[in-house]
């Protein structure tokens, strides 16, 4: 929880209770880093943080992968999680089909051009 910048009076309350939605993404991550699953898919957890929050949870998601070497899957419409981040591979879904492949260098052009350049491959 310290390293997550939680408060540690939060443990005992019931889980998301009275807590924000930077607090709830937190819990997530914290979960997550107590039960070392293998695979865990985040959805959306960058959404609505700020730059802190984000970067707090990137470092996070940075612990779960070196502790567990477990595998993650994060579905998200920002590349800002995913700039803290090293990236193995990336992939771009529109309307349940994924229309591109590929690396860390994916999320430099979506930030370069957008995802409108994606259109004409």
């Amino acid at each position: 929880m310290k390293r997550l910048g939680m408060d540690e009076s939060y443990a005992e309350r019931d889980l998301n209770v009275g807590f924000s939605g930077g607090e709830k993404k937190k819990a997530e991550i914290l979960q997550m880093l107590m039960l070392e699953p293998k695979l865990a898919i985040l959805d959306e957890t960058d959404s609505g943080l700020d730059v802190d929050a984000v970067r707090t949870v990137s470092e996070g998601v940075r612990l779960f992968r070196e502790r567990t070497h477990g595998s993650l899957l994060i579905i998200t419409h920002s590349t800002r999680i995913l700039e803290a981040l090293s990236v193995d591979a990336a992939h771009v879904m529109e309307r349940g089909v994924i229309v591109k492949n590929g690396g860390a260098s994916l999320v430099d052009e979506i930030n370069e051009k957008g995802f409108a350049s994606l259109q004409d491959d």
